[in-house]
Formats: structure tokens, C-alpha cells, sequence
């Protein structure tokens, strides 16, 4: 899709991070945006950094409902006539083992991370399908590629997403649907400042693990991730990798697949001498 002027773009998760940005360099490629965010707060802030002139509709949408997923498809080809691109951006970070982590935690984290992606990709197709051309892309990361301690849940949620993606690929090949899986390292944003944390966790950890983010991984801003995804909407690319880090990770993950999942694994993060936890028989159970 080499010309978004006009296209009609719908975002989840565009108030605040990769999603704000995507939407104001949307808007600056002349794309008509619908907008969505749990928050609304996040809404009007990305609005108001919107270009001058470019014409968009918010919505209030938890992406792990399905139904107000299939109202959001709805109201936005009813307020646009129709809509060419969609981008599954919105996702949350959940810091904590697999052991550790309590099931209601692993229910928040996979239905916004994942279950967010099926709804959005589900209740948009038919609405795809009718457009000449039309993009879906998906938000997986890095860790859709290897994983890494203490983060497995998030790990298996991005997995899983780009499981999803690369399947419905192949399901649409031959339609006019370009399905893209976006990888992006280390971003610049608030996904590990308002991170759920297990209960193996204090405050130290969980500000050391923050200050570490910002410091050693978030390499790349918004708005250079999002000039990488508008690049890959534009040539149709089926992986949009993002930033050096996705680049390296794809090539490593490829070539040494098992020397490069023991690397990520070196460091657990976790404070020396810290015993693995012990939940209750009944840990998390509702």
C-alpha cells in the first residue's frame, strides 16, 4: 500500500506509546485515523498532537472485550464508510515467573495481549475483505522470538501472537489482505512502568527493573518505531522488524537458535540467593 493518503486507519492502544506515535505519523502520511484506547485521557492527548487538518474518531475500547471489540469494527466503518488498515497495537507487560504468576494475572495479560489481537483481527476482516487492498498488523516483540526469565508469561502472550499472525497470513494468501507481524525491540515507552509484578516482587526490585529498561533496552523512541512500521505498511511487508535489536534478535534466533535463547537466559534478574518461589497449593485460584 504505497499511498495512505485517505486510508482509513484504525489503532488500538493509541494513547500513548507506539500507538500515539503510529497515529500522528498516519496522520501525517494523510491517513483519516479511528483511534482507540481504554483510556481516554491517552485519546485526547494524541489528538492534540495531531497535525493540523487530519480528521479522526476516538473510541473508548478494552480490547479484551469482545464485544466492544466488534462495536469498535462497527462504529468506525459506520463513521468512515470503510476501513483499510488496521493496526492490533494495544498490549501490557505482566514481570513475574511462570511459577509465580497468578491466574487472574495470566487472564489480564492474554486477553489484552492476545485475545486484543484475535478479536481486533476477526471483527475487521469482513470489512477488509470488501477493500481493494487493505493491511492487518499485528503487535507481536522481540520476545515473540526467544524468551527470557521472569518474563515468560509476556514471553507466551507475543508468541502466540505471532503463531496467530503468521497462520492468518496464509489463510488470506491470495486475497487482498496483506497480513504483517510488527517485531519491535526495546521502545521507549511506559509498557514496564505500569507493569503488573508477581508477588515475588518488592518495590526495589520493581524500580530496579524499570531504571534497567530505560537504561540498557529501550533503545529506540516512538516515533522511530513508528517510521519503521508505516515503511513496512507501505511495502506490504509480512514482518515489520523494528530497530536493531528485532534485527539482531531475527538473525540470531534464526542462525543459533538454541546458543541464542542460552545468552537471553543468562540473566535471571532476579537478586542473588533469591529461592525459587513456593506458592500455595491453591495459588491462583479466584
Amino acid at each position: 500500500m504505497k499511498d495512505l493518503k485517505d486510508k482509513v486507519v484504525a489503532i488500538t492502544g493509541a494513547g500513548s506509546g507506539i500507538g500515539r506515535a503510529v497515529a500522528i505519523a498516519m496522520a501525517n502520511e494523510g491517513s483519516v485515523l479511528a483511534i482507540a484506547d481504554v483510556n481516554e485521557a491517552g485519546l485526547k492527548g494524541t489528538v492534540a498532537q495531531l497535525p493540523p487538518g487530519a480528521v479522526s474518531s476516538t473510541h473508548i475500547v478494552d480490547v479484551s472485550n469482545r464485544e466492544q471489540m466488534h462495536d469498535y469494527a462497527r462504529d468506525v466503518v459506520s463513521n468512515h464508510g470503510h476501513v483499510d488498515i488496521v493496526i492490533n497495537n494495544a498490549g501490557v507487560h505482566l514481570d513475574t515467573s511462570l511459577m509465580a504468576a497468578r491466574y487472574e494475572d495470566l487472564e489480564w495479560l492474554f486477553g489484552i495481549n492476545f485475545w486484543g489481537i484475535v478479536y481486533g483481527s476477526k471483527e475487521f476482516l469482513p470489512y477488509l475483505m470488501q477493500r481493494p487492498e487493505a493491511n492487518l498488523c499485528n503487535m507481536s516483540s522481540v520476545h515473540g522470538l526467544f524468551t527470557s526469565p521472569r518474563i515468560g508469561p509476556y514471553c507466551a502472550s507475543k508468541f502466540a501472537v505471532r503463531g496467530f499472525t503468521l497462520a492468518l497470513a496464509q489463510d488470506l494468501k491470495g486475497t487482498p489482505v496483506n497480513v504483517s507481524c510488527i517485531i519491535p525491540g526495546g521502545v521507549k515507552t511506559n509498557l514496564v512502568r505500569s507493569a503488573r509484578y508477581g508477588t515475588d516482587t518488592d518495590l526495589t526490585f520493581r524500580l530496579r527493573r524499570v531504571a534497567e529498561f530505560d537504561r540498557f533496552i529501550a533503545r529506540l523512541t516512538p516515533e522511530k518505531a513508528a517510521r519503521s512500521i508505516v515503511k513496512g505498511i507501505k511495502r506490504n511487508h509480512k514482518r515489520i522488524l523494528v530497530g536493531g535489536q528485532a534485527h539482531l534478535a531475527d538473525v540470531m534466533s534464526r542462525l543459533f537458535p538454541m546458543a541464542w535463547q542460552a545468552a537471553m537466559g543468562a540473566g535471571s534478574g532476579v537478586p542473588a540467593g533469591t529461592p525459587p518461589p513456593r506458592p500455595p497449593v491453591n495459588a491462583g485460584r479466584k
